[in-house]
């Protein structure tokens, strides 16, 4: 089976920077794409960002788009997202997520995904 852990979630005023951390564990497993998704309260969860395992060619949401960079390190087996300029409303459970096959026209759907990460929590205050 396939682990996914989250980490780097916390609390940070608008304006500033988080770095959140996936590290993929498990039975040897070589995505072909990796992305972050978030939830907030009462909304679905939405697509922010992915990246192809090899190539690293990646994808952004619109909102996100000069903020966040998505980062993966094939020897490490981790996954990052660096967060800049951050706003109140980028405040959600941020969800890391692997695809087996991965299409880029399916990019944003979570069925797309095959394994998840529990979640970490991100808060921009005001």
């Amino acid at each position: 089976q396939v682990q996914l852990v989250e980490s780097g979630g916390g609390l940070v005023q608008a304006g500033g920077s988080l770095r959140l951390s996936c590290a993929v564990s498990g039975r040897t497993f070589g995505p072909a794409a990796m992305g972050w998704f978030r939830q907030a309260p009462g909304t679905e969860r939405e697509f922010v960002a992915a990246i192809t395992w090899i190539g690293g060619n990646t994808l952004y949401q619109d909102p996100v788009k000069s903020r966040f960079t998505i980062s993966r390190d094939d020897a490490k087996k981790t996954l990052d997202l660096q967060m800049s300029s951050l706003k109140p409303e980028d405040t959600a459970v941020y969800y890391c997520a692997a695809s087996a096959r991965w299409r880029r026209s399916n990019a944003k759907d979570i069925a797309e995904y095959n394994y998840w990460g529990q979640g970490t929590q991100v808060t921009v205050s005001s």
